[in-house]
């Protein structure tokens, strides 16, 4: 599983790509990318921005609620 600091440097070099219209990138693997549009790039972004929020959020807290009728 990546971490939070991963995926905020894949996303950096994603946009980094996007604002200068490459649409090839090599990640830390040395493999290549090559992304059909911008519009494919953005799609990518905002998946990792998701995960990145995910990830960043944490486990939600288990609240146990126990009742009675007071007999």
């Amino acid at each position: 599983m990546a971490t939070v600091e991963t995926l905020r440097e894949y996303r950096d070099k994603l946009q980094e790509a996007r604002f200068s219209g490459l649409r090839t990138l090599r990640d830390q693997n040395g493999e290549e990318i090559t992304y059909r549009s911008q519009g494919e790039i953005e799609r990518a972004i905002a998946a990792l921005d998701s995960e990145i929020a995910r990830l960043q959020r944490g486990r939600l807290a288990l609240v146990r609620l126990q009742t009675s009728k007071g007999l």
